[in-house]
């Protein structure tokens, strides 16, 4: 498995990361036991980088993880912090749950503009704080929109083109950001705004400021499972793409992205089975039509009918983050 450096944190990645939101309560609901076989599994193969986040409850499947192994890997993770209390609170539970130290990457979750980055920059100079005190590798934002991409470009650069998108607002602690986490596959499928080429455009300039780039949904959530080879192929040549989170839910799986990844044949029949795996949102007939997961759902794939939660399949990238919310537990990616 290729390893390389992930931007210039310093951090020497797989180029594949394994994305664990699939072992997640919200998809497949492997046990920690489970999780964990399946994620040393991965390791002992090359697969040295792994994704996670705190709503994604998988720290449990991480430490599993962990403690079967002579060595770690690099890990991620996620917080939606905004002060200095609420980022203090996540790196404790990362920290406690996983039994480390020291977390390689936090990032801000989910940012959708220079105005969301804003409201956060207390929570990301506190982040900034702990990385000065050893007990963090490399800070950083997730995101599903090309804006926040730009907006730490132009922090990094001091490009005066790009700080426009700053809109007269100092980037203040963005310029010391390292890593973006960014929505990133062939046709821009669940984008907040612009383009698939915009978000190329956009992480190319960002790694050209030294940020660390590793991509997220390459394959659409699954909606382009149907042109898998021309899915990969656009992923895998982006030059910029330092590495590449991707979920996996079985030793096939693991198997065939590890080959996907390292240029050597993927066998047809696995690749057979994953195109024609259909993935879907299933809500229980018990939904009371609360709407929390609606008002969740950043893609606008859920509404309300007659009392219930309904999706739109054409919409919904099966995130399962509105799963998080269900006050009744009815929600899941299956």
């Amino acid at each position: 498995m290729e390893q390389r450096l992930l931007g210039k944190t310093g951090l020497k990645v797989s180029r594949l990361c394994f994305g664990t939101l699939t072992l997640s309560p919200a998809q497949a609901g492997f046990s920690a036991e489970a999780g964990g076989e399946l994620l040393a599994y991965a390791y002992e193969r090359g697969v040295t980088f792994w994704d996670t986040a705190e709503i994604y409850d998988t720290y449990p499947h991480i430490h599993s993880a962990l403690r079967r192994l002579p060595q770690r890997p690099v890990i991620s993770t996620k917080t939606y912090a905004w002060d200095a209390a609420s980022a203090s609170a996540a790196l404790d539970k990362a920290r406690q749950a996983l039994d480390l130290d020291v977390i390689d990457i936090v990032l801000l979750h989910e940012q959708e503009s220079s105005l969301t980055l804003d409201g956060h920059r207390e929570a990301f100079t506190w982040l900034l704080e702990q990385k000065g005190k050893g007990l963090i590798r490399a800070v950083g934002i997730s995101t599903h929109a090309i804006e926040p991409v730009l907006a730490l470009a132009a922090a990094k650069s001091s490009d005066p083109a790009g700080l426009e998108v700053w809109q007269d607002r100092d980037p203040g602690p963005y310029r010391d950001a390292d890593v973006i986490h960014p929505l990133l596959n062939l046709r821009g499928i669940g984008l907040l705004d612009g383009s698939a080429a915009d978000m190329v455009a956009a992480c190319a300039r960002a790694h050209d400021a030294g940020l660390g780039i590793y991509g997220m949904k390459m394959l659409g959530g699954g909606h382009l499972l149907q042109d898998f080879a021309a899915a990969a192929a656009f992923a895998l040549d982006l030059k910029f793409a330092d590495a590449y989170a991707v979920g996996m839910q079985s030793e096939a799986e693991v198997d065939m992205n590890i080959a996907l990844f390292s240029g050597q044949p993927v066998s047809q029949e696995l690749l057979a089975s994953t195109r024609q795996r259909q993935r879907r949102l299933a809500i229980g007939d018990w939904c009371t039509g609360c709407g929390a997961c609606v008002a969740r759902c950043g893609e606008h794939a859920l509404h309300l009918e007659n009392g219930r939660a309904v999706a739109d399949s054409s919409h919904c990238i099966f995130c399962g983050y509105c799963a998080t919310v269900c006050r009744d537990f009815c929600i899941k990616v299956v």
